[in-house]
């Protein structure tokens, strides 16, 4: 096969760009810095916590103010990237992310750290979005497309877990704000390198006028749905505020979609959503993020608490999901992406990650980690690596260059609104199951030596009981990729876009042979 030619926005073929390999291994290294983030600062928070005298009522803000801004500002800044040019907006992202990272380890109260973490969350609502867009309009070509998101996804799926790792050498053997500083060198040298490396292709830009009522409309439900969940791990789910923050995020994302029928230029093309297979990779991948948060979650907390594991020892137990992830995305989805349908890789990969998560509803106190723990973290990151590399690709492919911004943005979205589910959801579950199993048992409990195991027990059966609905999650997740992703296989032929005007649509892939 000779050089790829791609079809450019104006119908004119032109060579593929010749650095766009380093290109991806700076996008990747941005990428990595956001999906390490958003668990490094846990595994920070408890010593942070005592530095800076916060409160433990007011702690999660470190967590939610982070949240809320990225999940909040998704879809602005996607289409602030269509709008400015992914490369501008991704390095911009990359220097408030990297200024906000350095505030955050140098905060001297709550407040500070608070504000950090705000600004950290909206600069990677600006970054994010930019990163996966500029993949999807620089890989055009079906082989090449499917190694670079099969990097791509498999960073996305075991970068936390790396995180896990990262944050408990820091803040075992530094400080706690070192989480923060060590974004630093990773967004300075992913900003020059995209500077000097990353061509844009020509003609993706969306001159279009910024769609104002729709940023204000999606801003404040998203924000109001993101917040009501973390509320109501926090507060309950019968708490009045959250109960009205779910009704005041209902009331403007309705209105966000009227608005956004009516208007010459949306901020978000309702064909962007509604096309089957997008709108079913939006909608799978969500519900895996849920099942996966409640397995970060879970797990974490039975090898510290119950397991007595340090946070060093536990991100490496981690280590089997990473290898996993990163096979399953490299190695089957990518090698298999250009000969098969996207939904014979999505839904088999979830329904492999659901017996990985099986396997896990039979933990106990005494439960072996090479036995139980070790096969089901493969299994899990094996079949989540090969079902998020083809969604990954899916959600952007086909897309008109001018909303793949807003397009990446959406996965974004997804992840984050599924995350924010999953660990209020899941948390409230086990809970719940905690709290009933710990009054059934306690009395029977003699000793202070008893009373300690029944707790333990209680822990560990509220982690077995939530993670029985995270297969369940995994499992509808599996139907969602299998009955409404209908895409072929693209291997070695032309892309077809799905929507009207397809000369102005994604460049497609014409291979020269």
């Amino acid at each position: 096969m000779s050089e790829t030619a791609v079809k450019a926005p104006g119908g004119a073929l032109g060579a593929a760009d010749p650095n766009r390999w380093k290109a991806l291994a700076f996008i990747a290294i941005a990428q990595l810095m956001v999906v390490l983030d958003a668990t490094i600062v846990n595994i920070a928070l408890p010593s942070a916590q005592q530095d800076l005298g916060i409160s433990d009522g007011n702690r999660q803000w470190v967590v939610t103010a982070y949240a809320l801004a990225f999940g909040g500002l998704l879809l602005f800044g996607g289409r602030i990237a269509d709008l400015w040019g992914r490369k501008r907006a991704f390095v911009v992202g990359l220097g408030g992310f990297a200024a906000a990272s350095a505030l955050g380890g140098a905060a001297t109260n709550e407040a500070m750290m608070f504000g950090a973490r705000a600004l950290q969350g909206a600069f990677g609502a600006l970054l994010a979005p930019a990163a996966l867009s500029l993949l999807a309009v620089m890989f055009t070509d079906a082989k090449e497309r499917a190694k670079a998101f099969g990097i791509y996804g498999a960073i996305a799926g075991g970068g936390g877990a790396v995180g896990l790792i990262l944050g408990g050498f820091l803040t075992e053997y530094l400080d706690w704000r070192w989480t923060f500083f060590v974004n630093i060198p990773f967004a300075v040298v992913a900003a020059l390198g995209a500077w000097y490396v990353i061509r844009e292709p020509q003609g993706g830009r969306n001159r279009s006028t910024l769609d104002i009522p729709g940023v204000i409309l999606s801003t404040l439900g998203l924000v109001s749905l993101v917040y009501g969940f973390t509320r109501a791990e926090s507060e309950g789910w019968s708490d009045p505020t959250t109960i009205g923050m779910f009704v005041a995020s209902g009331v403007l994302l309705l209105a966000f979609v009227t608005v956004e029928s009516r208007v010459k230029a949306p901020l978000l093309p309702l064909r962007v959503v509604t096309e089957r297979n997008r709108g079913g990779v939006y909608l799978s991948l969500g519900l895996a993020i849920i099942a996966m948060f409640g397995l970060f979650l879970f797990l974490t907390y039975y090898l510290q608490i119950v397991k007595g594991y340090s946070p060093v020892k536990t991100g490496f137990a981690f280590l089997p999901m990473i290898a996993g992830m990163i096979t399953g995305s490299t190695q089957i989805g990518a090698r298999l992406m250009t000969r098969v349908a996207p939904r014979l890789l999505m839904g088999p990969g979830f329904l492999v990650a659901a017996v990985g998560m099986l396997l896990l509803t039979q933990l106990e106190i005494g439960s072996s980690y090479a036995a139980l723990l070790l096969p089901a973290m493969l299994l899990l990151g094996l079949g989540m690596g090969t079902a998020f590399m083809p969604a990954m690709s899916l959600a952007t492919l086909g897309v008109k260059p001018q909303d793949a911004g807003v397009a990446s943005a959406m996965v974004n979205t997804s992840q984050q609104v599924g995350g924010a589910i999953g660990t209020a959801l899941l948390n409230t579950i086990a809970a719940s199951a905690t709290t009933s199993y710990i009054a059934d048992h306690i009395a029977g409990a003699s000793s202070r030596s008893q009373q300690q195991l029944v707790q333990a027990q209680g822990l560990v059966q509220g982690y077995t009981s939530a993670i029985w609905f995270a297969v369940g999650i995994l499992v509808a997740a599996s139907v969602i990729a299998l009955t409404l992703v209908n895409a072929g296989s693209p291997g070695g032929t032309a892309v077809a876009s799905s929507e009207e005007g397809a000369e102005e649509d994604l460049p497609v892939p014409v291979v020269a042979h």
